[in-house]
């Protein structure tokens, strides 16, 4: 996941900075003597950007679990946990200094548009920084729209400058901080069978009655191979036979319908979708098999 942020980091800079026109302008090595024999093999000025640190952000920890259904089965998905990835940005000329030239000059000028490209560019969408160009085929589906948390210069959850200066290089450079939030994504895990049918009995306290009994059912209407949810179609329960009306809902956008208060007996299904023929099925209530979908 680090690797695609890197090279969005690369494509926005790359894209929005004038003097930045090529993927070698923009790395990511540490910023030592092999990093400054690189730049001088450049035309042009170059960005260093070198992953300092990398922490939990606990701020935005969280406990709630996503649950998705899918083929009868329900699959529980964790909050994911968020990854601060911290940045030191540098900007290198690659002309030597001299009493009519000053490269640091031009090394401030990059900082202030490196700077001012991530302000303008937060939060970091990776669809939108690589638009009007598709996504690489290989970034993840999990961050492609999603916003990316980011802070531009930030002041906390950096190591000490004169530490990391005297370690990498003993030349000290001024610096852009930068913080992007990447969520660690947790695997899908099976939390069960999905629930169909749902019986409830009353009875009186202390009687020996027979129970009043009420039942709950619910499926999915789909379409294709694979099955695909049908959001919004009209299903009906009907009597079976007769064909008299009972209760009308409309599924939602996992294509999920429920009716409620039912008694046990046959019973016909009946959906209409836009733009698929109209569709029936008998079912009984409660159900041998658990099932309740429709194919459309």
């Amino acid at each position: 996941m680090i690797d695609h942020l890197d090279n969005l980091l690369r494509h926005l800079f790359v894209s929005r900075i004038a003097e930045i026109t090529a993927d070698d302008q923009v790395g990511f090595q540490p910023p030592d003597q092999d990093w400054r024999n690189h730049v001088g093999s450049l035309s042009g000025i170059a960005l260093n950007i070198y992953l300092v640190g990398l922490a939990e952000n606990r701020k935005l920890r969280s406990n709630e679990r996503v649950r998705e259904y899918g083929n009868g089965t329900v699959h529980e998905v964790p909050a994911p946990r968020r990854l601060d990835c911290h940045y030191l940005i540098t900007a290198w000329s690659p002309i030597a200094p001299s009493p009519l030239v000053e490269p640091a000059l031009d090394e401030h000028a990059l900082l202030y548009q490196a700077a001012a490209v991530l302000t303008n560019a937060e939060p970091l969408v990776p669809r939108r920084v690589y638009a009007p160009d598709p996504l690489p085929g290989t970034f993840p589906d999990a961050i492609a729209d999603a916003e990316l948390p980011t802070v531009v210069l930030a002041s906390e959850g950096l190591p000490p400058m004169s530490d990391f200066w005297s370690t990498v290089d003993w030349r000290w450079k001024p610096a852009v901080n930068l913080t992007v939030t990447l969520p660690i994504l947790y695997e899908r895990k099976v939390a069960g069978p999905m629930v169909t049918t749902r019986i409830t009995e009353y009875r009186q306290q202390g009687g020996t009655g027979t129970p009043e009994v009420w039942i709950q059912i619910g499926g999915h209407v789909r379409t294709g191979t694979p099955p695909e949810p049908v959001a919004g179609a009209w299903v009906r329960l009907e009597t079976s036979p007769g064909g008299l009306p009972l209760q009308t809902t409309e599924t939602d956008a996992d294509g999920r319908f429920t009716f409620t208060q039912l008694a046990a007996g046959p019973y016909a299904l009946r959906i209409r979708a836009q733009g698929f023929a109209e569709a029936t099925r008998n079912i009984q209530v409660p159900s041998a098999a658990g099932g309740y979908d429709v194919e459309i």
